[in-house]
């Protein structure tokens, strides 16, 4: 499994390279658009739980405010489960502000669960609403409430915050406080377009 996600980790990270070449912020803006065409890959660490793993999301803009999403997480606790989650969807953006966008997905997600005991799997639905905006020329702030149901309902509000190092590559840090289980996660967005 890590050695798929290092595989698209690589991909992911030539083409930001290629991005490098694509157009600055438009002339006269202090602020950079926000923008959903991205691959996203993220440590991720359950602070209860004592597990850790990767994250790799991504997003596509297909224009008129639709995107798709996906992602594929793989982690690791201290009592030898292995959780490795799929999630496939799409979204609608409503630009409210200029620097402010209104945000919801609905997602199908699968998870396998390998235990010493034996290995199970399960599908279900995430749904999430939530704002993004920039609060200044380089920092983007997040927040949404998303709920899953996978075996087990929860719900959850994640709050975020990415610093842009350069147009195309921004890194930074995301909380989740959930009923279950609350998680941390720092990584790199590259910008494709």
């Amino acid at each position: 499994m890590y050695r798929a996600i290092g595989l698209i980790a690589l991909l992911f990270t030539h083409s930001a390279v290629l991005a490098q070449t694509a157009a600055e912020p438009t002339a006269g803006s202090s602020k950079l658009p926000l923008r959903y065409t991205y691959a996203e890959l993220r440590f991720v660490d359950y602070n209860d739980n004592g597990g850790d793993g990767l994250r790799l999301n991504g997003s596509w803009d297909l224009g008129n405010n639709w995107l798709i999403v996906g992602g594929v997480t793989d982690i690791g606790f201290n009592d030898n489960v292995d959780v490795t989650s799929w999630e496939i969807g799409g979204g609608y953006v409503w630009r409210y502000a200029p620097d402010w966008d209104i945000v919801g997905t609905a997602r199908f997600v699968r998870a396998d669960i390998d235990t010493p005991g034996g290995s199970s799997d399960d599908n279900g639905l995430a749904l999430s609403g939530g704002t993004r905006g920039m609060l200044s020329e380089k920092f983007e702030v997040r927040g949404s409430l998303n709920y899953i149901n996978v075996d087990d309902r929860d719900t959850y509000l994640e709050l975020a915050g990415d610093y842009y190092f350069t147009p195309q590559i921004s890194a930074g840090i995301s909380l989740e406080f959930a009923g279950d289980n609350d998680l941390i996660s720092f990584g790199a967005r590259w910008f494709f377009r």
